[in-house]
């Protein structure tokens, strides 16, 4: 694929620390590789432990000068952020579809998305408001006022590049936090081309600090943040194995912390639902991203009388869509992150199939002309899933739809509810009544009732059990960046 950016030097492949763009102290870079070809096609620093110490070091001596500044400053820098990340919109895209594979349409989408992020905490950063508590004693006045919690270790995905750490520096800054962030080793790119339009946008020196790792070396990176006092705050988007391990390293220091983690999201459909409305709300939910994200329906739970008719209408639509890479407008389903994820989709496909499962289309592995690339599987939707099947209980993490039956309300909810997580979940019903009683006894985070597509920078993004604790987006995003302090101040009278 031909990358072609109006600005050339936004693929950067430099740490960014204390306002300097530099390599890592071991000077080691590694490779980043373009998912649909496995081209390479830039390399980054390889940072260790001693960068990262750089980096927090650094966010350590601004914050206090940062945490000061007027809120009003601090949105005003954030609104040039965001206007520069608007007007290099197609540029970002182009940087995001040729390191995570995903079409040109999706990509310029999460710009559109992870830019609504830095908007919004920049208009909430002038709204955190404290409280005064009516006198309890004459002449003790009581006050209670938020603070930022001080120096912030981001740790994001590779699905969505920009959107994922947007939605994380973005509260941060606001709030009055410094930040030193890690992207994901597969996708980097795109992270540091958002810090160097946040350094044009005014961002002071150290306020906001990037480092990139290999595989290789993350756990020494986070490693040297989870055990240094100077970091008060971990936010951390990812796996749920990795999530309890960030909790417990943790602990030494008893960070903050915000989780967002794995699901296994049931899309449910009755029989009294808009079979069209329900369909389209699983394409959406379902193939976005080619099934690459965290709240993509992994169990669809269909009601008996409308299960055929569900999966006919289902198939069709799947059948329709393009698989090919982002160089192809018309691309609907690029190839996925690596050949690690290829072989876990593939492995729930076959195992479904061995326990019973019917692939009504897809199925299998996808080279040809267009898609000619190793990363590449079919849209996929397997009939007769059972809860025996590895798919019912792991997150597939893929274009792969399997369809579950079920008889009635109360099987259904305790199937949707029959997992460790609790990201989200989707339900299809023209029963008002039902609507409201379902949407209760679920236990998720986000609940979409006749809708398939959840997240808004204005609603809080986050989920319950073993999907992590804590809120991105909303006004409760920006709670979770700071602390509430209470002052007692006597002999006022």
């Amino acid at each position: 694929m031909s990358l072609t950016l109006t600005r050339p030097d936004l693929l950067e492949q430099h740490n960014f620390i204390a306002g300097e763009w530099c390599d890592s102290i071991a000077a080691r870079r590694y490779d980043v590789a373009d998912p649909a070809t496995g081209t390479v096609f830039a390399s980054v620093p390889d940072s260790t432990a001693e960068d990262a110490r750089r980096a927090t070091v650094a966010a350590h001596d601004a914050f206090e000068s940062w945490r000061t500044m007027p809120a009003r400053d601090r949105a005003r820098i954030l609104k040039r952020w965001h206007a520069l990340i608007l007007a290099h919109a197609e540029d970002l895209a182009r940087i995001i579809s040729r390191e995570q594979g995903k079409p040109l349409a999706e990509g310029r989408g999460e710009v559109a998305y992870g830019a609504s992020y830095v908007e919004w905490f920049a208009e909430e950063a002038v709204r955190t408001y404290g409280d005064m508590i009516p006198e309890q004693v004459r002449g003790r006045k009581l006050m209670v006022v938020k603070e930022a919690v001080g120096v912030v270790a981001a740790i994001t995905p590779w699905n969505f590049p920009l959107a994922m750490i947007a939605r994380k520096i973005a509260p941060a800054l606001a709030a009055g936090c410094t930040v030193v962030a890690k992207p994901a080793e597969d996708t980097p790119l795109t992270a540091l081309a958002l810090v160097k339009l946040a350094q044009e946008a005014g961002v002071p020196p150290g306020v906001l600090n990037i480092v990139t790792s290999s595989r290789e070396q993350v756990a020494d990176v986070v490693g040297a943040w989870l055990v240094d006092s100077r970091v008060r705050k971990l936010t951390f988007t990812g796996s749920t194995a990795v999530g309890k391990y960030l909790a417990r390293e943790s602990a030494t220091t008893l960070k903050r912390l915000s989780l967002e983690l794995g699901g296994n999201a049931p899309f449910i459909v009755f029989d009294d639902a808009d079979l069209d409305a329900a369909v389209n709300g699983l394409m959406a939910a379902k193939f976005r991203n080619g099934g690459q994200t965290c709240v993509s329906p992994n169990r669809i739970y269909v009601q008996d009388a409308v299960y055929d008719r569900f999966a006919e209408k289902l198939v069709a639509r799947v059948a329709a869509l393009r698989v090919g890479p982002a160089t192809r407008e018309e691309s609907q389903i690029g190839p996925m992150i690596n050949a690690r994820a290829v072989d876990k989709i593939d492995s729930h496909v076959r195992d479904a199939v061995a326990h019973g499962a019917r692939a009504l289309v897809g199925g299998a592995r996808v080279r040809n002309e267009i898609a000619d690339g190793p990363n590449y599987y079919a849209p996929t939707v397997l009939a007769d899933a059972t809860p025996e099947m590895e798919l019912a209980h792991e997150e597939t993490f893929g274009p792969v739809a399997p369809l579950f039956r079920f008889r009635d309300e109360d099987e259904v909810v305790r199937l949707a509810n029959d997992t460790p997580f609790g990201l989200a979940t989707y339900f299809y019903t023209r029963d008002i009544a039902r609507a409201w009683r379902v949407g209760e006894r679920l236990q998720s985070g986000l609940v979409g009732v006749n809708e398939g597509v959840l997240a808004s920078e204005a609603a809080p993004f986050g989920g319950v059990k073993e999907s992590g604790y804590g809120r991105e987006g909303s006004r409760h995003g920006l709670d979770d960046y700071m602390q509430t302090k209470y002052l007692c101040q006597g002999g006022a009278a």
